[in-house]
């Protein structure tokens, strides 16, 4: 799902909710995201996000693991 501006629109709408973590492209084209929040704000993020990008995305796969607290902000990997 590239060139459609994913990767800054999650950044944007992760700094508005205070998601901390990343967002970076795949080889195979595909987004990978990681994010840490408390678990109603991390669903409201994917909510957002699901619902902005509702025509392109084609399939999502999430796992729920406990936060480590790494992240202070968010940012897009290059």
């Amino acid at each position: 799902m590239q060139g459609v501006g994913f990767r800054f629109t999650t950044e944007e709408i992760a700094l508005k909710l205070g998601v901390a973590g990343w967002v970076r492209n795949l080889d195979d084209g595909r987004v990978e995201v990681t994010a840490e929040a408390e678990e109603e704000r991390l669903k409201e993020f994917l909510e957002r996000i699901s619902h902005y990008f509702s025509k392109y995305i084609q399939d999502t796969n999430t796992q729920w693991l406990a936060a480590t607290g790494e992240f202070k902000d968010f940012k897009i990997k290059f």
